[in-house]
């Protein structure tokens, strides 16, 4: 007999965006002929429906159909495309919400990830090639910032384990840290000589084989646009967003834990792990609730950000870590 498990985010199936009107969109755009070249390739889809790379709007980039995986619904509406796509932090382009303008001389086409460290064989591997060896498939995520908003996005790409059996590391490597671009010719934020760049950021070997850490190449339906980290970012769903970090350029192996970015920065503030947690605080404001981008609403904080039967495993006895800073 089937019994079903309730994950602790669902709400009544009446108040979630039917699932028709999220695809009409994309139908629209799409249609079933880009399904079927996705279907036989990815990266042959990839090709085919990858923007140039040159600057250029939102409106440039081209439609990139999965399946859907039902396992990962969000249990509440998806934000607004448009709101998803111009309210975005990437402090290379800028400290504003505002920075999708300025993020399309982003250049992301051709795209080489570096797999480099404690690892069988380092070397470097085109963004295509990579695309051959996994299975794209669409997933609805919460999304959450440390600064209290939040969002929830259909993102379209594979899991980050897929990289890492690729990659084959040593036994002994413990960590994975994640280095983004930094190109002075197309980041103006890179001005601002204070921040250590590049950005940087890392997991433990357990959180990086979890089946919720994801390596996303699009979302709604299409490539990814450079403000939300074209043309390859991670997404981990239980942790603030500052830890999925966006055009990714080097995949490293290693048996000492990253210090990432923003832990860099201020670590009393921004601790390696940042899980979602409404009972920890940011030192400067309140984690209880969070506001929905796009709507006037404000829902209640879930630890995990509601993923807890996913992931509450991989921190049972680490009493003595701020697991959640």
């Amino acid at each position: 007999m089937f019994i079903h498990r309730r994950r602790g985010w669902e709400i009544p199936e009446s108040k979630v965006t039917p699932e028709a009107a999220a695809l009409a969109r994309r139908a629209v755009l799409g249609g079933a002929a880009a399904a079927g070249v996705l279907a036989a390739s990815p990266a042959k889809a990839w090709k085919l429906f990858s923007g140039s790379g040159e600057a250029g709007p939102a409106a440039d980039l081209k439609p990139i159909n999965a399946p859907r995986n039902p396992k990962f619904e969000a249990g509440r509406a998806l934000t607004d495309e448009k709101e998803a796509t111009t309210y975005n932090n990437f402090y290379e382009f800028g400290l504003s919400k505002s920075i999708y303008e300025s993020a399309a001389a982003l250049k992301s086409d051709p795209w080489t990830i570096e797999i480099a460290g404690m690892v069988k064989t380092p070397r470097k591997i085109g963004i295509e090639d990579l695309l051959k060896q996994v299975s794209l498939e669409e997933r609805i995520y919460r999304h959450r910032c440390v600064e209290a908003w939040a969002m929830t996005v259909p993102w379209t790409g594979f899991q980050l384990s897929d990289l890492v059996k690729l990659a084959e590391p040593l036994g002994s490597a413990t960590y994975v840290q994640f280095t983004t671009l930094a190109d002075p010719k197309t980041m103006p934020g890179l001005r601002q000589s204070w921040y250590p760049w590049p950005y940087t950021e890392g997991v433990t070997m357990a959180e990086a084989m979890n089946e919720l850490a994801f390596l996303s190449v699009g979302i709604y339906g299409k490539t990814l646009p450079p403000q939300n980290g074209a043309p390859i970012r991670l997404n981990l769903p239980w942790k603030y967003g500052f830890k999925s970090a966006k055009s990714i350029i080097r995949v490293e192996f290693t048996d000492q834990r990253p210090v990432s970015f923003w832990q860099s920065l201020q670590d009393s503030e921004y601790g390696f792990w940042a899980n979602v947690n409404p009972d920890v605080p940011h030192p400067r404001w309140s984690q209880a609730q969070e506001r929905l981008i796009g709507t006037s609403a404000v829902a209640q904080t879930q630890i995990w950000n509601g993923y807890g039967p996913f992931v509450a495993s991989l921190y049972t006895g680490l009493t003595k870590e701020r697991l959640f800073a």
